[in-house]
């Protein structure tokens, strides 16, 4: 089995540079080449914000996998059934969001691992694995090693519980999203207030005790993002969304064609 996860959660912690497309808009496996041609190292159905069938989001995800990109899939929140019909669709990981309970990043951890360790349904084909039927004793520890679960802190309550939450095994990332989580404390997009800087200290500080990874989303401007990465934050880029990367790309073209011709 091509072990996308192992390579690509080794290149983080050993710092090299790995770069993530999100994908909220595209349905067909084109986006998918593109992230590959483009030197992504992963993508990120994102199913939280998006109306995308899990069909569509199992088959962007086993394209990936067929590629050498490693799949994660966000999850929408509280929907710990679709999990694993995701991970047998050929997702190689699960991002979790606005977890605040060291119960509710349980609940999700055993959700993507068989029994004993997890309460995943037992199956005996995946992508992952060719849809080689293969036994139980042999299907569920490589799935269960080779699954990534990614918990998603995005409230004061989950970065205050983010020790107990790395803590858990079958938890690897944990991630600070800054989006929600400035909207939670009243100052959206407001990604220089101390307290941002404050909550990036407690989840690495958290991350590092537990020897697991720690990631930062949903702040773009470099100049604040840049300070904050020796802090403890993993180098993992998302470099876009497939929607806004849509849009920048056609607002230029079309500024492009409504310039005045030279003469």
């Amino acid at each position: 089995m091509p072990d996308h996860s192992s390579g690509f959660l080794d290149r983080l912690r050993s710092g090299e540079l790995s770069l993530q497309l999100s994908i909220r808009s595209s349905r067909t496996t084109d986006i998918v080449h593109i992230a590959h041609s483009t030197g992504h190292h992963s993508i990120m159905v994102d199913l939280e914000h998006s109306t995308m069938s899990t069909d569509a989001a199992a088959n962007l995800c086993a394209a990936a996998g067929s590629l050498g990109l490693t799949a994660f899939v966000r999850v929408p929140e509280r929907e710990y059934g679709m999990i694993g019909r995701l991970l047998d669709g050929g997702a190689h990981g699960v991002i979790a969001p606005r977890i605040e309970t060291a119960e509710e990043a349980r609940t999700v951890a055993r959700a993507c691992r068989f029994a004993p360790r997890g309460q995943r349904s037992q199956t005996n084909m995946v992508p992952q694995l060719g849809m080689r039927p293969t036994p139980a004793k042999e299907l569920n520890p490589a799935l269960d090693d080779t699954t990534i679960v990614q918990i998603l802190l995005e409230t004061p309550a989950g970065v205050a519980n983010a020790d107990a939450i790395a803590a858990i095994d079958g938890v690897d990332m944990l991630a600070l999203g800054a989006n929600d989580f400035t909207a939670e404390l009243g100052i959206p997009g407001q990604y220089g207030d101390p307290r941002v800087k404050e909550a990036v200290t407690s989840l690495a500080a958290a991350c590092r005790r537990h020897g697991k990874l720690m990631v930062l989303g949903g702040i773009g401007d470099r100049a604040i993002l840049d300070p904050l990465l020796p802090l403890g934050v993993c180098a993992l880029r998302i470099t876009g969304t497939d929607t806004a990367l849509l849009f920048s790309a056609a607002k230029l073209a079309a500024d492009r064609a409504s310039a005045p011709i030279a003469v």
